[in-house]
């Protein structure tokens, strides 16, 4: 019998939101290649899935972003966590800093 591979799919829950790291740049403005070592992180991503929101009021607020959207974060925002060998990050709206449009 072959084992076949499962994608697993993660639902983010209340105010949090799942993105997908944009690639850093692997070469500088003048054309200079560069190493793995010398690459930041980089803090845009692409918005993979939003939770339900945020409970305000006794109401739940809308996202103020969408899935698909390109965004900026903080550095050291949110939780780098790794599912079925794809790397992502979980935010709350608030490590997010601007919608790149």
């Amino acid at each position: 019998m072959a084992k076949t591979a499962v994608k697993t799919k993660v639902v983010p829950l209340n105010d949090k939101i799942l993105v997908q790291r944009v690639e850093a740049e692997s070469k500088t403005a003048g054309g200079i290649v560069l190493p793995d070592s010398a690459k930041e992180k980089p803090r845009e991503g692409i918005v993979k899935a939003l939770g339900r929101g945020r409970f305000v009021n006794g109401e739940w607020a809308d996202f103020q972003v969408k899935v698909k959207d390109r965004i900026l974060f903080s550095s050291y925002a949110g939780t780098e966590v790794s599912i079925d060998g794809e790397e992502l990050l979980i935010l709350t709206e608030d490590d997010i800093l601007g919608v790149v449009k």
